[in-house]
């Protein structure tokens, strides 16, 4: 439980938090507080947009509403590039009516119940992020999966909170299915591991789980590069049936060790640049390289 941030502290930890923020006409005051209270704030609520023509008319979309659920929508809408788009600030129409359990589930860090009731008003409660896919088996590019987890990392370590407050919209309203194809224990995960934190249970890193290495950075893969963490990252992509490898894998990076990593992208569902063999923060830690 806590105040919400101020505008200006809200737009200072996402760009604290290293993602590309543009900000869409007066956000700052652009909300529904005359429709209720705006706080005390809980936890942070992820979404996807569903359907959509182009990008730029789904930012938009989300900033106006329409006539039937007028905007704000979401706090912020998280393109496919990873670009995080201020629409609105304050009470916004994006978490509606959800199950009282999950909320006092999320205000202790427990685990979730299932959410089979709508008896509460999670408008008040949630920062929102509205993540623009369709919702009907598109992929999620690494940039945006990366930036959801940065913000929701960056707003739980604004407040002193743990990954147990995230949660998606799909755990918080009966009959929603968004957002569509992510494990929202897996997601937890990845914003445990930014805030430094031993991830909650229930999801890949339990305290009787191994410890896996944390992401170093794509710059740490380059040609040349010695380290046994190359040779550990090598035996998972072997294990998961990705290996390109003739001999090895060793512990220098090599043209075997990226084309391995592309593999294990592609295996992942990316494609273009997206599968170039060079590791990022999500399909890194989707590998769960052992910790050497």
């Amino acid at each position: 439980m806590a105040t919400p941030l101020t505008a200006d502290q809200f737009i200072s930890v996402l760009k604290n938090a290293g993602v590309r923020v543009v900000e869409h006409g007066s956000w700052r005051t652009h909300n529904r507080n005359h429709k209720g209270t705006w706080g005390p704030i809980h936890g942070v609520m992820v979404h996807h947009t569903g359907p959509y023509s182009t990008e730029a008319g789904m930012v938009e979309l989300c900033r106006t509403g329409y006539t039937s659920l007028p905007g704000p929508l979401c706090h912020g809408v998280i393109d496919r590039s990873g670009t995080v788009h201020l629409v609105g600030y304050g009470r916004a129409n994006h978490a509606g009516s959800g199950d009282r359990d999950v909320l006092n589930a999320v205000i202790a860090e427990e685990t979730l119940p299932p959410d089979n009731e709508a008896n509460a008003d999670g408008n008040p409660h949630f920062y929102g992020f509205e993540c623009i896919n369709t919702g009907v088996g598109q992929r999620w590019p690494e940039a945006q999966l990366e930036a959801m987890h940065k913000v929701s990392a960056a707003l739980c370590r604004a407040h002193g909170w743990t990954a147990r407050s995230v949660i998606a919209h799909k755990e918080w309203q009966p009959g929603k299915p968004d957002p569509a194809g992510i494990a929202m224990a897996d997601f937890r995960t990845a914003v445990a591991k930014l805030l430094g934190a031993r991830p909650p249970s229930g999801s890949t890193l339990e305290k009787d789980k191994p410890v896996y290495a944390q992401f170093p950075g794509s710059e740490f893969f380059r040609t040349g590069r010695r380290s046994a963490l190359i040779t550990a990252m090598g035996k998972r992509l072997v294990a998961e049936g990705c290996g390109k490898y003739t001999k090895g894998p060793g512990p220098r990076w090599t043209d075997a060790d990226r084309r391995s990593y592309a593999a294990w992208q592609r295996k992942l569902g990316y494609r273009g640049d997206d599968a170039n063999g060079l590791p990022g923060q999500t399909s890194w830690t989707m590998l769960r390289v052992p910790k050497s």
